[in-house]
């Protein structure tokens, strides 16, 4: 009926983006759709600004907010260039590891908050392990704790086989997210750094660990709660520093 006033609810508008948005959205659709792939290098910046009928300006404004999120990475040099990055769950811990170390850095967050966020995480991922783990998680497992036994307490060897079994335990929950997580939370919190590590507190988490390890491959996710919890206690009552674990 002509004259007559529209009183729907009917949305026919959208967002219109600026130029910069919509480069930055289209590239982002040809990676998330898998039309670009990981390791792929775009065309050249000029290329790119020409495709879109942009300025490279506007261009390398779209790329810098594409590798802030981790989609893209730049290699410098003749031989450089942009370069689709690894968009799967091991990406994921990678950016979270970057996220959290520059914001610790930056002093936004407390160390002893990402710390607190790793062993909240810890407990259901062990609850997961103990459902989900297989017989070569628990080789795996049980390998690191066979290498921690005859590593003496100040061998460089220490740090990053905790950092390893504590991840594994993460990896066999089954969860990718979860094992994302708690990977790159215990990469940035790592307590070895902050225990006061005398030869029987590691011999103590030797043995803490095997108990861990043990409950797993029994598939008893309340003994693998208690024996962790035990575990990440025992860390708290042995630092070296001021810092809470």
């Amino acid at each position: 009926m002509a004259g007559q006033r529209y009183s729907g609810t009917r949305v026919i508008g959208q967002k219109v983006l600026r130029p910069r948005e919509q480069v930055e959205e289209r590239i982002r659709m040809t990676i998330l759709s898998g039309e670009l792939k990981s390791g792929d290098m775009l065309p050249p910046e000029a290329e790119l600004a020409r495709q879109f009928n942009v300025s490279r300006t506007t261009l390398r404004e779209a790329l810098r907010s594409l590798t802030t999120q981790g989609l893209i990475y730049k290699i410098p040099g003749s031989r450089g260039g942009n370069f689709v990055q690894s968009v799967d769950h091991h990406s994921l811990g990678t950016v979270v590891i970057d996220s959290v170390h520059n914001l610790l850095k930056l002093g936004s967050i407390e160390f002893a908050e990402v710390a607190e966020v790793r062993q909240y995480l810890e407990v259901p991922s062990v609850r997961l392990a103990a459902v989900h783990r297989t017989e070569e998680d628990l080789e795996r497992l049980r390998d690191i704790v066979r290498r921690q036994k005859s590593a003496s307490v100040d061998s460089p060897d220490v740090p990053k086989l905790d950092e390893q079994f504590h991840s594994l335990i993460a990896h066999a929950s089954g969860n990718r997210v979860l094992s994302s997580f708690v990977a790159a939370l215990h990469h940035e919190t790592e307590p070895v750094h902050y225990l006061d590590l005398s030869p029987e507190v590691g011999r103590t988490t030797v043995r803490q660990h095997s108990a861990i390890v043990e409950a797993v491959a029994a598939k008893d996710p309340d003994a693998a709660e208690a024996a962790i919890v035990e575990h990440l206690t025992y860390l708290r009552g042995h630092l070296a520093t001021h810092v809470s674990d």
